[in-house]
């Protein structure tokens, strides 16, 4: 008994075909209304670029060295019975890192970008603001290194950028420069210092980076050390480190205090967890220590 359908091997073959063919046809048509301008959206590449640049981890700025206290956060804590209290305490310092970084830092980082003629009076001003020895150190030594990136391998690329939303900050990391190589101090402690903040605002525009882009990778760059250090403290291993990294909740942290301090001047920025300088500070007595700070 036959079906009214043929249903022959070759039947199907042909009509599939001339179905492919009639589809090919029609996306031609379709693709030929399209402007070729408009036919794919390319992001700016400069910008991209630039940011994956300052995500490398292999970036020379020394921050492996720095522990940001949390070395001496965990030899201060009361508490060191179990491992899941010491991921707790890790989180929990992680959190307030970052606010403390958000509210003493970012404003300069921010106001750095956004008029660069003023980086050496931005460099002074956070130097001032900045009680805690152990924490000065660190951003002078991490800013420094960022100049030394700046002046012996993004310099050449960047430097001769002829973009006028560029040029400020081009100009003004050539002139702190040089006040850095040629600044004599009349007294000790008062001179030309980098510290990393106002550094990295200026770089970041030079770079061709947006404020938005700076920011975020400013605080992600910080909560991707203390995560490296909490690893090598044995608070973390490496896939929990990631996890870490990876999680909205991070990214809600750091959207969080961007839009908290997106508006905040300098002279508004100020310690709101003054328990960190504390744990900062008390790092240079600890009997055995395996970072810097």
């Amino acid at each position: 008994m036959t079906s009214g359908i043929d249903s022959s091997p070759e039947i199907i073959s042909q009509d599939v075909s001339s179905s492919s063919e009639r589809q090919m046809s029609q996306a031609e048509i379709s693709d030929s209304r399209i402007p070729a301008s408009s036919a794919v959206c390319l992001p700016n590449f400069t910008a991209l670029h630039s940011l994956v640049l300052l995500a490398d981890s292999a970036l020379p700025l020394g921050s492996f060295a720095f522990s940001s206290g949390l070395e001496s956060y965990l030899a201060h804590r009361t508490n060191k019975s179990s491992s899941g209290s010491n991921g707790a305490a890790f989180h929990s310092f992680l959190r307030l890192s970052l606010s403390t970084l958000a509210s003493t830092a970012l404003p300069y980082v921010f106001t750095a970008y956004r008029r660069p003629s003023r980086l050496e009076d931005l460099d002074n001003d956070i130097d001032a603001s900045t009680p805690c020895t152990v924490a000065r150190r660190a951003s002078i030594a991490q800013g420094r290194a960022l100049l030394s990136v700046w002046e012996r391998s993004f310099k050449p690329h960047y430097g001769e950028a002829k973009d006028e939303a560029l040029r400020p900050a081009i100009d003004a990391l050539k002139a702190f420069q040089y006040k850095l190589r040629n600044a004599v101090e009349d007294i000790p402690g008062l001179g030309i210092n980098a510290h990393l903040a106002p550094i990295w605002g200026v770089v970041t525009r030079a770079m061709g980076l947006s404020l938005q882009d700076s920011a975020y990778m400013f605080l992600f760059s910080h909560a991707r050390t203390v995560i490296s250090a909490g690893v090598r403290a044995s608070v973390l291993g490496p896939y929990q480190a990631q996890h870490v990294l990876a999680m909205p909740e991070l990214q809600e942290i750091i959207r969080t205090l961007l839009e908290a301090t997106w508006n905040t001047e300098v002279e508004d920025a100020g310690q709101t967890i003054p328990a960190m300088d504390l744990w900062i500070g008390r790092h240079e007595k600890l009997y055995s220590r395996i970072f810097n700070s």
